[in-house]
């Protein structure tokens, strides 16, 4: 289907004619193809700048080998804006083993290399080519990520500030609204850009530090991390601690002769901004312009979907997100969210059914504690891992009764949660009304959680809740299932050669998949992502959060090991998993017994020809999964699309045979 051009931001001079202009204010360049929906940042501010009553035109994927094509639309009156797109450049390129990707959901027709690697960097300096000393704003995840001096994971080398490398004037981080509306306001004011150096959520160069209007921390200069891991994990863990709204300051980083200036956050949007936002006139949809190229594959997971929340008070360590929302929780009210699935159930492709009501974390519809509100968040601990905070409130009542009216609502068939949960949170939750709700109403198939190891001192490198909260969950999760007549998968992420996870960690995660009675389809090496704790302690060695070592599985051979073990059964990974067995000692995880995971000659592993005989043992079924133990097995299921490869599946029947309920109403024997 196709919409009505002139209902988009404008792309081109004629586009601009037909609306009257002979000029505009701001051009909005983006690395994604422009899709004009709320999940794309460049698009949120294009529509914020525009109800404020600016002209902004896009720019989307230009051709960045000249500066002629960013010449395409004239020169902007006040400024241009700019961002990588909705994920870093390099993670868009790249996977964990440095190798190219041949596809980009972010474009059309899943083309890939449309935007350049460092896209910020480079659209930045063909902008300088293009128009000389016009205003440069970089934003967007890329720009946030990467605003202190930082790890780069695919040059193996600390880069600078990317304000610098992109000869930007300023550059914006997190969620960028405020921060953009204002600067936009002074430039229209005539304040030169070079004035324009105490926005709340911004970045400046500065000669001298006297320049910031803030208390201030400085870090180790840029010189001084490039050159030392201890000055590069003490800067990163200043920097974490004072992204926060409330009690941050701005912080400064010395590069050569100037300082990088880097302002608190920006206070989190209310939920009357929220809504304001979320309600803006987006079309929803790829421009028209790609619909000969196949349309933008990233608009199919979230057309009919909504975001209803922003900000992760979950403090997962390998995780970006809280580096660029930010811990605080700002959520839309019940009556927003409402008018926007009733609009939803207007579009033409509408089948009954709202992808998802989520967010980073689904369920997160409150600050962690009202603490926060009037003195920022903890610097002594998180809220959730290793054991939830005593000050948590996990009251999940709210999003239950979000969701029950979504329900309601004519042409509504189904409202599901596929952005993930927290199930630590879940589980604190103090009725256990919405686990109920969750079970019966909620889910398409399949849930997605996140327990992502099962060696405790592995989790707690990892910022994750310890594995036996997972268990828990996992038994209450298909006791609900079993209820209520449901027949639902599991599907648990997990990561192999996190840092601090050994050799003998990773055989102990091998020994609880087998146990559970599932193994990964995929595996998700860890991904050094600029900014994160986890990336400091990949490229340090170091713990920042104690200064202590931490060990680090950095070479192929060694991460090829660990994703083996996850891997078992495959007959391609039998060499390396004997030999990660010898190396540790496990020689009694290889033989006949249920518990090991190959033999001792070329046949297949234990597990893997159990499950041949078990499929033979149900008649009638093909490709059967097998009953492990006495009713607490996991099945192994078909591996879900779309999803990032970091899961095995686990399913358990919902109405099981009267022998093995037998098995199950057996009971254990009281220690």
């Amino acid at each position: 289907m196709s919409f009505d051009r002139d209902l988009f931001l404008p792309v081109s001079k004629e586009d601009m004619q037909r609306r009257g202009w002979d000029s505009y204010d701001f051009l909005l360049i983006t690395g994604d193809a422009y899709v004009d929906h709320p999940s794309f940042g460049p698009t949120i501010i294009g529509r914020v700048l525009e109800a404020k009553g600016y002209r902004v035109a896009i720019l989307a994927q230009p051709d960045w080998h000249s500066a002629q094509a960013f010449q395409a639309l004239g020169r902007p009156r006040l400024g241009v804006m700019i961002s990588a797109g909705n994920i870093d450049s390099m993670v868009a390129h790249y996977t964990a083993a440095r190798k190219r990707r041949h596809d980009d959901a972010y474009s059309p027709g899943r083309k890939a290399g449309l935007r350049p690697d460092h896209a910020t960097v480079v659209y930045s300096n063909r902008v300088r080519e293009a128009f000389g000393d016009i205003p440069i704003i970089i934003g967007g995840l890329e720009a946030s990520l990467r605003r202190f001096a930082h790890y780069d994971y695919w040059e193996d080398k600390v880069r600078r500030s990317i304000l610098f490398d992109a000869q930007a004037d300023i550059l914006t981080y997190g969620m960028g609204e405020k921060a953009s509306m204002e600067i936009a306001e002074r430039l229209a004011s005539g304040t030169p850009v070079s004035e324009i150096t105490d926005v709340r959520g911004t970045c400046v160069a500065a000669k001298y530090p006297d320049v910031c209007a803030y208390p201030k921390v400085e870090v180790p200069s840029f010189e001084e991390v490039s050159q030392s891991k201890e000055a590069y994990a003490r800067a990163n863990m200043v920097e974490y601690l004072e992204h926060d709204a409330v009690s941050g300051k701005a912080i400064l980083q010395k590069h050569g002769r100037e300082f990088l200036i880097v302002n608190p956050p920006a206070y989190p949007l209310t939920t009357q901004e929220m809504d304001w936002v979320a309600e803006l006139p987006y079309v929803r949809e790829p421009h028209p312009m790609y619909d000969e190229m196949g349309g933008v594959p990233a608009i199919e997971e979230v057309r009919f979907s909504v975001t209803h929340n922003r900000g992760c008070f979950g403090a997962c360590n390998f995780c970006s997100l809280a580096f660029h929302q930010g811990r605080t929780i700002s959520c839309r009210s019940h009556e927003s969210v409402i008018r926007e699935v009733k609009a939803l159930t207007q579009h033409p492709g509408f089948k009954g059914y709202i992808h998802d009501v989520g967010g980073p974390s689904a369920t997160f519809r409150r600050p962690s504690c009202q603490k926060q509100l009037k003195s920022g968040m903890c610097r002594n601990r998180a809220c959730l891992a290793p054991e939830p905070c005593p000050n948590l409130d996990a009251d999940h009542t709210d999003y239950m009764m979000l969701l029950r009216k979504l329900r309601e609502i004519p042409k509504v068939k189904k409202v599901f949660i596929r952005s993930g949960i927290r199930f630590d949170y879940l589980m604190k939750d103090p009725s256990g009304e919405f686990f109920t709700d969750l079970v019966q109403h909620h889910i398409s198939g399949q849930l997605k959680v996140a327990p992502e190891h099962c060696v405790n001192h592995t989790l707690d490198y990892m910022g994750k809740p310890h594995i036996e909260v997972y268990e828990k969950f996992r038994e209450k999760y298909f006791k609900l299932n079993r209820r209520y007549g449901k027949d639902q998968y599991l599907v648990p992420y997990l990561i192999s050669s996190h840092p601090g996870c050994t050799l003998e960690d990773a055989v102990q995660l091998a020994e609880w998949l087998n146990k559970q009675g599932h193994m990964p389809e995929q595996v998700q090496d860890f991904y050094p992502t600029p900014g994160t704790l986890a990336t400091c302690m990949w490229y340090t060695g170091l713990d920042p959060r104690t200064m202590k070592p931490v060990f680090v599985p950095k070479t192929p051979h060694d991460k090829a090991l660990q994703r083996a073990l996850m891997q078992w059964r495959k007959p391609q990974n039998r060499s390396l998993v004997l030999e990660a067995l010898r190396k540790t000692g496990r020689e009694d995880l290889i033989g006949y017994g249920k518990h090991c995971l190959i033999r001792p000659g070329k046949g297949p592993s234990p597990a893997a020809q159990g499950e041949k005989e078990g499929r033979r043992a149900v008649p009638g079924k093909k490709n059967a999964a097998p009953a492990r133990g006495k009713g607490k097995s996991g099945k192994p299921g078909k591996t879900a699309k779309g999803f990032d490869g970091r899961h095995a599946v686990e399913k358990k029947s919902a109405a099981p045979s009267p022998k093995r309920k037998a098995g199950w109403a057996k009971p254990k024997k009281k220690k």
